[in-house]
């Protein structure tokens, strides 16, 4: 299955060799932005390994893909609520949060997974319910709710751990199973993390669904003009962030093998929003993909996992993170022909 960023109008292809225009076919076919994703990582790649012998042995590279899998969650709900014209900077506590009422809800039902799961993404609907409600019915700019929803849901989290990590479910198979658990070699998380980039490709590429939430983003007057339910489907999305976020949370907590309030999760939500603007989604809405952003969650893992093979201080991560999302907005609005701040036309 071909990943693309927004469904595009068929081109007539002039007459001529088709070997001669298969190349250029190829190269519209990934995208210019995938295209380079793709060389930035193969870059990235090519110089770790020749640092250190052991950077691409098949055991590392399934210690950044099981690190990069929580990352991918939220980046894979982070291009939906993009490309619907919203933003969610609360993923990170939202995380948290799951991840300590799992563990919680685990041990007083006298461990049972399948409860604590459960309770988990029960409270992801209805953190994320909250956030989409406040945004739709209070009228509240996407960026400033959930940014109260940072904070919110962290001291949410703390306040429920008694800001210490929770339980401990190492002990139980079904958590062992998500967190060290493999299926034909590779880890279930791992696997998750496909299942949910295929579902949500699906949905938004082959769906009505999909389509009106590219409608929304690209022009939300036109799409109510078109009949569109604008609020169901920014509530829905949210909701959505919710979900996944919980899986996220269940999946940090089998990882650590207890629930974590804030270790783990804390920076989530700019490893999501780097991933999604360096995966081509415009942050005005109307554009974007799961494919591009599953490579920009690559290229983000692998970067990390040299830099800390390497021994370089974490804190230059933190620095690598936030220039690559600068970096990613310029290369926007320099396509978009964005005018500077301040200056004519």
């Amino acid at each position: 299955m071909t990943f693309t960023s927004t469904p595009s109008p068929a081109v007539q292809e002039p007459a001529g060799d088709g070997r001669r225009s298969a190349g250029p076919r190829l190269v519209a076919g990934l995208g210019g932005q995938n295209i380079s994703l793709i060389g930035a990582l193969v870059a990235v790649l090519a110089l770790f390994g020749a640092l250190n012998e052991n950077y691409l042995s098949l055991s590392n590279m399934q210690v950044i893909a099981e690190a990069a899998t929580i990352t991918g969650l939220l980046a894979i709900v982070q291009t939906v609520v993009i490309i619907c014209g919203g933003l969610d900077i609360s993923v990170g506590s939202q995380v948290g949060v799951a991840s300590v009422v799992s563990a919680m809800a685990f041990t007083g039902s006298g461990s049972n997974a399948y409860i604590g799961m459960a309770a988990a993404v029960g409270v992801g609907v209805l953190v994320g319910l909250l956030n989409g409600l406040v945004i739709v019915y209070g009228r509240v700019n996407p960026t400033i709710a959930t940014l109260a929803g940072l904070a919110a849901y962290k001291g949410l989290a703390q306040l429920l751990s008694d800001g210490r990590a929770q339980g401990y479910v190492l002990n139980n198979e079904v958590f062992v199973f998500l967190g060290r658990g493999k299926i034909t070699g590779l880890p279930v998380m791992v696997w998750i993390l496909i299942v949910v980039a295929l579902a949500v490709h699906v949905l938004l590429t082959y769906t009505d669904i999909g389509r009106n939430i590219y409608a929304i983003g690209g022009n939300d007057t036109a799409a109510r003009l078109a009949g569109i339910n604008i609020n169901k489907y920014l509530v829905a999305v949210y909701a959505l962030i919710g979900v996944v976020a919980a899986v996220a949370g269940i999946l940090l907590t089998a990882r650590t093998g207890s629930g974590q309030p804030t270790s783990g999760s804390e920076g989530l939500e700019l490893k999501a929003i780097t991933a999604a603007a360096l995966g081509g989604c415009a942050l005005k809405g109307g554009k974007g993909g799961i494919g591009g952003t599953l490579l920009a969650v690559a290229l983000l893992g692998a970067l990390e996992n040299g830099l800390t093979v390497e021994g370089i201080n974490t804190f230059w991560q933190n620095v690598a993170q936030g220039a690559l999302l600068v970096v990613a907005v310029v290369i926007q609005q320099r396509r978009n022909g964005a005018r500077a701040v301040g200056l004519p036309h």
